[in-house]
């Protein structure tokens, strides 16, 4: 999940791989999964990952009328205790959100909870935070009604939102973007512009890694100076271990397989 800082991940929501996961949407980084059970094993590797990293794990069933289902980081927004909802863009996809907005709405308590509704339209995996400064990506998923409600949000809490024009050989902002730090994008080449996240706060700064491994751009930082990447992108792994990151690596190929990143797997709140 990419709309939490570093010191609020404390407890993230997964879900199940169904079966049908062999008809998951894949257009961008996978021509569709094969292999269920290497997907499964993957993903039992991520949840055990994070709880090792002190992170505490609920994991909802699958769904099996839902391929995607276990890409839960679209179905909710997740700012500083607050929870929007939006409609994801895909029609497939909108009732995978259910027993994800009830498990939060009842986890989190008194959260404030707002729900997108007419035409707007977004995937949670568009939205990436740096500190308090936040970018939304204008993409196949996420339209500019969507886009004036997330605004609309964010300018309540006193968050400034920048738009990024994500180009139609990228599914979200967050598969070609991510926040290993507080203070550090990490992106590739070839495919946003140099000056596309603006000027960043003092001692931000954006790292441009080679195009061909874009795939390995998301990653997830957590507490301590850990963060997980995609196993096989060996200048991503550099860069952070430069960064003074304690780097850890995570085969995720049946999910790349289904468009899916390890940012897509979970809900951090």
């Amino acid at each position: 999940m990419a709309t939490v800082r570093l010191d609020q991940k404390q407890r993230a929501l997964i879900r199940a791989i169904p079966d049908s996961y062999h008809s998951a949407l894949a257009n961008f980084f996978g021509s569709g999964p094969k292999d269920i059970e290497l997907a499964r094993k993957q993903h039992s590797d991520y949840k055990n990952t994070l709880e090792d990293a002190g992170i505490s794990v609920v994991m909802l069933d699958a769904d099996e009328n839902h391929p995607d289902c276990l890409f839960v980081e679209d179905q909710a927004v997740i700012i500083d205790g607050r929870v929007l909802l939006p409609v994801p863009g895909h029609p497939s996809r909108v009732n995978e959100q259910p027993p994800i907005s009830n498990f939060l709405v009842t986890e989190m308590g008194g959260a404030q909870v707002c729900r997108m509704s007419g035409d707007a339209r977004m995937d949670g995996g568009d939205i990436l935070r740096l500190g308090d400064l936040f970018f939304v990506g204008r993409s196949t998923r996420t339209n500019d009604l969507g886009i004036e409600e997330l605004r609309d949000l964010l300018s309540h809490l006193g968050h400034e939102l920048r738009v990024i024009d994500i180009p139609e050989h990228a599914l979200h902002l967050t598969s070609i973007a991510s926040t290993p730090t507080d203070e550090v994008i990490l992106a590739p080449e070839g495919y946003l512009p140099k000056d596309a996240f603006g000027e960043l706060p003092e001692g931000s700064r954006v790292i441009w890694m080679p195009e061909e491994e874009t795939y390995g751009c998301n990653t997830i930082g957590l507490p301590g100076g850990k963060v997980l990447v995609a196993k096989g992108y060996p200048t991503v792994e550099k860069t952070l271990i430069e960064l003074g990151l304690d780097i850890i690596t995570l085969d995720f190929s049946e999910i790349r397989a289904a468009d899916g990143s390890l940012t897509c797997c979970s809900l951090f709140y």
